[in-house]
């Protein structure tokens, strides 16, 4: 008889720490729903969501802007070493012209002026090489200038959202299907581009 009321006692014991247990993970669970479903989110209880990285690039002034002074100085550079090429070419063709007319009068001014020219033609390949490693430099660092940007207002963005992941995505990249109620991208540039615009003025 005694054994019996062990028995019972040792179940009903169970049985009290399994509805406790129970009791504290429906309430630690439902707190996690009732935070990611308030306000605007409607993912539902996954905390998740993503962003079209290239239409928040084509869309976002500030990236528009540093897209158009990156343009400006490949543009510059590019016009520079065209004006200098036409120049070398222009003063290749007069010392060719010169050569056939037997304009030099000696031989050895023939062949300094021959010897300026591909000095010449070399300075304006190391020119170029200079300009374009500087063109990268300078896409490096915008490029990392507008990711710092981004990080630090999509974290401002995203203290009221209450995601627990944002996923970046490109056309065919990362993410292959995902629902609308994921994709925060809309609503990311409209965010940007509006503290861009207090910041401008």
């Amino acid at each position: 008889m005694k054994n019996i009321n062990y028995v019972i006692n040792g179940v009903l014991a169970v049985a009290v720490i399994i509805l406790f247990i129970m009791q504290f993970s429906d309430k630690k669970e439902s707190e996690v729903t009732r935070t990611f479903t308030s306000g605007e989110d409607t993912t539902g209880i996954l905390p998740i969501a993503y962003v079209n990285v290239d239409s928040l690039l084509q869309n976002y002034n500030y990236s528009k802007d540093l897209n158009e002074i990156i343009l400006k100085k490949s543009e510059n550079s590019r016009a520079s070493i065209t004006q200098k090429a036409r120049s070398l070419q222009s003063e290749m063709q007069d010392f060719q012209r010169k050569v056939e007319n037997n304009a030099f009068l000696t031989r050895e001014r023939a062949e300094s002026e021959q010897q300026r020219l591909i000095n010449k033609q070399q300075e304006l390949q190391n020119l170029d090489n200079q300009l374009a490693q500087e063109l990268v430099a300078e896409q490096q660092r915008v490029s990392e200038q507008l990711r710092d940007t981004l990080v630090s207002q999509l974290k401002e963005f995203n203290k009221d959202k209450h995601f627990q992941v944002i996923f970046s995505n490109t056309v065919g990249d990362n993410i292959l299907l995902a629902g609308d109620a994921y994709d925060i991208t809309g609503e990311l540039i409209e965010y940007l581009n509006k503290n861009y615009s207090s910041q401008s003025k």
